[in-house]
């Protein structure tokens, strides 16, 4: 399981801003097997490729606004294709989108663009945050409805487990229909305590181990931290998430 985890760079942000391919050596220094993208902060993406070769690190999926996912397809598919990731994921959507109609629109935008390149070995996911929980379409949430394991359904999940406590489910139980339709899945832990905000692994409340176990069984192939804020220095934070992780790791495996 340890060539699966990654991070999400976003969660290093500023770092990446400032010295991105300093970003990548140090993850890899780390242990890190993977990062995945989320904006390339000015850089050639021709660089940051040179790194994770110099490396070894791979690409664990873009994240790409649902814009340019729709109208520039195509230089989303060839940053993908330069990096060596198959998975597109979509991160948020807009106020301005989150009722039925808004996810009827994006749930046909996203099936069009997967089933456009899923012959090249491309794939589309979509990453959760709280919101899309209290939408209701059809008697499910909007999240169900867009993630639905149907056959005709081509959007995969990219579920992020945090979200999920935070809009008071259980994550486990919650991903537990993606069987085969998740490729990546966000781990990130919750504070135990009344802010209930962003917690390295390992820190907090969420019980990671059935996630892995059940990931294990039914086709994760990317195990990607995220903290969306920290409460201390980001580097630190990724770190502290990763002994964690693989300490974790070693008890189940």
């Amino acid at each position: 399981m340890y060539h699966k985890l990654a991070v999400q760079l976003y969660t290093l942000r500023e770092a990446c801003q400032a010295d991105f391919p300093g970003v990548l050596r140090e993850l890899k220094r780390q242990g890190w097997a993977g990062v995945q993208f989320a904006g390339f902060h000015d850089y050639d993406p021709m660089e940051l490729k040179a790194v994770l070769q110099e490396t070894g690190l791979k690409a664990a999926g873009l994240h790409v606004s649902l814009d340019d996912i729709v109208h520039r397809t195509d230089q989303v598919v060839s940053d993908a294709r330069l990096f060596g990731t198959s998975d597109i994921v979509c991160p948020f959507i807009k106020p301005s989108l989150r009722h039925e109609e808004g996810y009827a629109e994006i749930k046909q935008q996203l099936n069009q663009v997967a089933s456009q390149w899923e012959d090249e070995g491309f794939r589309i996911s979509y990453h959760n945050h709280a919101f899309e929980l209290e939408t209701m379409i059809n008697g499910q949430s909007a999240l169900a409805y867009m993630l639905n394991p149907a056959f005709d359904n081509r959007i995969l999940a990219e579920i992020d487990v945090y979200w999920i406590q935070k809009a008071g489910l259980d994550p486990f139980e919650f991903i537990r229909p993606y069987a085969g339709r998740m490729p990546i899945v966000h781990l990130k832990d919750m504070t135990d305590d009344e802010e209930m905000t962003f917690a390295e692994v390992g820190t907090g409340v969420i019980d990671f181990a059935p996630i892995l176990i059940w990931g294990e069984a039914y086709g994760v192939e990317w195990y990607v931290v995220e903290q969306d804020m920290c409460r201390t220095d980001p580097m630190g934070c990724v770190s502290t998430s990763y002994t964690n992780l693989t300490k974790l790791i070693s008890q189940i495996i």
